[in-house]
């Protein structure tokens, strides 16, 4: 069974960690690079706004509110737990999945439905399934857009459906869209252009509704959200060149100026950063010497660390924690030390040295000759053996020597 899905719900908005502005801001910000009256452009490793444009101004999110349902449901119930279909009356404009009152769906299941079909009964069952009703679960909502610093912020229910007082900006929209890309699980299912869930029964398709998903390589998500009221939303992720950007357009007036002024932020954002591998998995980087055996132990990073700068900016890689000589036994694998990698005078990035092969203990021979003090200790214990070899030699000497007879006087 194919259900597509049609959604409704308003504004859309973002921003990361308003830590540094590219380059200079005002000339930035007021630049007309998008139609879209409200904007952002994020990169999340460096913080940097890269285009902003009237980022907090409070608009309806529509079902860009679904973020944090999905957000909320998975971090209150296990993948694996299923909920019951609640009966969800929707009215004809809404997105659905189809699903039957009574069914029963995974967490996994529901969450699809929600951020790929934007599926408002499958918001519902959610709700109801995690929190017992629809207003406890926006209070689970609240609570936690308060926790993730969206101060201007505030969800009505977990649909998205336009109500007095929700309301949202592209600047918290864009932090919200992090915390979705920070789950492996929503990061992975939001990049997929189509997806089969099982419900009861039956098999569902479900076709994402950013449809750039699919259309465009590099774009990976995240959530679309569409009202009269809010027009045409999208929360946008993208990575080329291992750099990843986070967008937001709120209020354009189409589907298509909602891509086209997505994908022209991407562009704006992509040629202005670089990423840096400061480690390489596997690359030998460094020997330490081993203790009393006179060899040396490689070590290389136990993951490959790359990390995201703006072009022409440093990266600062260095060696941390190598012990002067280490003691086996050790497995293949211990960590040594560490590289750190800083951008802007802070730690961008540290990922562990580990041992490439595994070192064995010591031989006895070698912890009795292996330090200078051992070898002095051993020496003073061969001219101590000698000489009393030598002692013992002399007394049996004597004691086979015969007698000396007295002559008569």
């Amino acid at each position: 069974m194919i259900i597509r899905a049609a959604i409704a719900a308003p504004a859309l908005a973002a921003f990361l960690v308003l830590a540094f502005l590219l380059p200079a801001s005002p000339a930035q910000a007021s630049k007309r690079l998008v139609g879209a009256p409200s904007a952002i452009l994020v990169q999340p490793d460096t913080g940097d706004v890269v285009y902003a444009r009237n980022a907090f101004k409070k608009r309806p999110m529509a079902s860009t509110a679904k973020m944090m349902t999905a957000l909320v449901a998975v971090e209150n119930a296990s993948l694996g737990r299923r909920f019951r279909v609640v009966n969800y009356p929707a009215a004809s404009a809404e997105s659905v999945a189809g699903l039957r009152p009574g069914e029963r769906v995974t967490n996994a299941g529901l969450l699809q439905a929600l951020m790929i079909a934007s599926a408002n009964d499958a918001a519902a069952t959610l709700a109801v399934g995690i929190a017992g009703s629809n207003s406890r679960f926006v209070k689970l909502m609240n609570r936690r857009a308060a926790q993730a610093g969206l101060t201007s912020t505030r969800f009505a229910n977990p649909v998205g459906l336009d109500a007095p007082g929700a309301y949202s900006t592209a600047r918290d929209l864009a932090r919200l869209g992090q915390l979705v890309r920070r789950n492996a699980y929503l990061r992975r299912i939001v990049d997929r252009p189509r997806s089969t869930i099982t419900a009861g029964e039956r098999k569902i398709t479900l076709y994402n509704r950013n449809t750039l998903v699919g259309q465009v390589p590099w774009v990976s998500g995240i959530k679309t959200g569409h009202t009269q009221r809010a027009g045409y939303l999208l929360v946008g992720s993208g990575e080329r060149g291992s750099v990843p950007l986070v967008s937001v357009v709120m209020g354009t007036p189409s589907e298509a100026a909602r891509n086209r002024d997505t994908v022209a932020l991407m562009r704006y954002g992509f040629p202005r950063f670089r990423s840096v591998t400061a480690a390489r998995k596997g690359k030998v980087v460094a020997s330490v010497p081993v203790a009393l055996q006179g060899t040396t132990v490689p070590v290389s990073p136990a993951r490959t660390l790359r990390v995201v700068a703006r072009r022409g900016e440093k990266v600062t890689v260095v060696q941390r924690g190598l012990p002067a000589e280490v003691a086996g036994p050790l497995a293949q694998g211990s960590r040594v030390g560490e590289i750190v990698a800083s951008r802007r005078g802070r730690v961008a990035g540290r990922v562990a040295l580990v041992t490439t092969e595994p070192v064995a203990a010591a031989t006895l021979w070698q912890r009795f000759t292996g330090t200078p003090a051992a070898i002095a200790g051993a020496a003073v214990l061969v001219l101590v053996a000698a000489a009393t070899l030598v002692a013992s030699r002399r007394r049996r000497s004597r004691a086979r020597r015969p007698a000396r007879r007295r002559r008569p006087a």
